[in-house]
């Protein structure tokens, strides 16, 4: 990659990074330019590891000795400029030193992503950003396998959603579902009983669930607020709840992720059995 010094705003290539706290344009313009941010020096190694191709970087002289090694296999530039300019550019402070404007790797099928996993977490209409990558992160860090989102969920790839999750939305394997509820018959026909995350007077607590898990699950998870839709529920095979104390009736939708990963992970070893 070659070293342009910036002093204004007029370089094509620097529209990728233009508005980035602009939400309602960002969640638009990324997937149909087919480009996503990685923002930090750790994120975009994370991207690089995982086999992802930069446009351009954007930093301050800071980082500089930081990154150019890490990218100067690619081409593109590494745009860099005083934090003031960066800012107007942007819409922020780049407290996290560099951006880097990723070109967006085409999505997997559902079987590849399927094929093999034990342990998979699906996303129905999840909008907050925040809650996607830490549940991304819950995920890698808990050892299950692969996500996969509903067509209304929020992207993993928004720049917000990769920060939060640690880069972790770069290494678990992830796609979209081309319908749902309709999708969930895939996952039975992969060998998955669907468990769906919920409140309900017929649900089973985890911890019962847990004692005893089948050898597939793909645990359901709500979007904020109204939770699983009706339809998901009915799509599921079983509903699990987490008991919960003192008046309180449930968990952030990313940290009850968190709780059910670890009541439902697979033994170190692999020993569970896999229908």
């Amino acid at each position: 990659m070659h070293v342009t010094r910036i002093t204004d705003l007029d370089h094509e290539a620097l529209a990728d990074y233009n508005r980035l706290t602009d939400v309602a344009l960002r969640r638009v313009s990324e997937p149909e330019g087919g480009l996503y941010i990685a923002e930090s020096t750790k994120v975009i190694e994370r991207a690089l590891r995982a086999g992802h191709v930069p446009r351009s970087v954007l930093m301050t002289d800071r980082w500089l000795p930081d990154i150019e090694p890490l990218v100067a296999d690619h081409e593109g530039e590494i745009f860099v400029g005083d934090a003031a300019l960066l800012e107007t550019l942007t819409g922020y402070h780049l407290h996290r030193g560099a951006l880097a404007a990723m070109h967006r790797p085409e999505l997997p099928t559902v079987e590849s992503v399927l094929d093999g996993a034990r342990r998979v977490v699906v996303l129905e209409d999840i909008v907050d950003h925040t809650n996607v990558g830490a549940i991304f992160r819950a995920v890698a860090g808990l050892g299950a396998d692969a996500v996969l989102i509903t067509p209304r969920c929020a992207d993993p790839l928004y720049r917000r959603s990769v920060r939060v999750s640690m880069g972790t939305v770069l290494q678990v394997p992830w796609t979209r579902l081309p319908e749902w509820p309709a999708g969930a018959e895939l996952l039975r026909e992969a060998g998955f009983e669907v468990a769906a995350l919920a409140l309900s007077d017929d649900a089973v607590t985890l911890d019962s669930y847990a004692a005893a898990p089948p050898g597939r699950v793909a645990l359901l998870l709500g979007t904020e607020g109204d939770g699983l839709s009706r339809a998901a529920l009915q799509a599921a095979d079983t509903v699990v709840t987490i008991p919960m104390l003192h008046g309180v009736d449930s968990l952030n939708v990313a940290a009850a992720s968190a709780v059910a990963l670890w009541a439902l992970r697979v033994p170190a070893g692999g020993s569970e059995a896999v229908a």
